[in-house]
């Protein structure tokens, strides 16, 4: 059945939204596409999905209103998720240009290894206590990124190795973000995305 709230995808004219849109249908929920900012201060969830470029992304939040809405959001406690590239757009910066939302500190900076970009299923390891990936300790989940966050305060919950370290999702208060796809990531992804939902109903 589906949750009678619905959840909005901030629209900053890009972005995988269809498919995060269609993963949060798998998991039951109601979703909404909208560049409105009143809509995405006022709903229990937003997502910011993303896919592309950092600077554009940035530029179109920017531009459409969203970015202090999401901004007012995260200062009152209510629940914003970051897909892939949303994840990169809560920190302050990064090496692909422009400037996020920094509600979080720190830069996201180019990935460092053999292998760029980073695309293909990889095994979370939990690294502190999480609520969207509580119990996915081990889970393989899908990644498709260049660029990679560099918290400058203790917000990572889970973490990767390709290469080096890097860090796969964040959570602090009501900001969480996911440097992979859940929408992609199959069974383990769905999870994720019905635990954001309940997340938005309790916060």
């Amino acid at each position: 059945m589906r949750d009678e709230a619905v959840i909005v995808l901030a629209d900053y004219g890009a972005g995988n939204l269809r498919s995060v849109e269609s993963g949060f249908a798998r998991a039951g929920a109601a979703t909404r596409i909208t560049g409105d900012p009143a809509a995405v201060r006022d709903a229990p969830l937003v997502v910011i999905a993303g896919v592309g470029n950092a600077e554009a992304a940035a530029r179109g939040l920017e531009e459409r209103g969203l970015a202090d809405a999401l901004r007012e959001r995260v200062a009152a406690g209510r629940p914003v998720l970051g897909i892939c590239l949303g994840m990169q757009l809560l920190f302050e910066e990064s090496d692909e240009g422009g400037r996020g939302l920094g509600v979080l500190r720190g830069p996201v900076r180019r990935l460092v290894a053999g292998r760029v970009p980073h695309m293909g299923w990889n095994a979370l390891r939990l690294t502190a206590p999480t609520t969207l990936l509580d119990g996915l300790d081990g889970e393989d989940v899908y990644f498709a990124h260049s660029f990679a966050c560099e918290p400058a305060e203790p917000v990572a919950v889970a973490e990767v190795e390709h290469g080096s370290v890097v860090v796969a999702a964040v959570e602090r208060g009501g900001v969480a973000g996911v440097q992979f796809h859940p929408e992609r990531s199959g069974r383990a992804g769905a999870r994720i995305l019905r635990n954001a939902v309940a997340w938005s109903r309790s916060a």
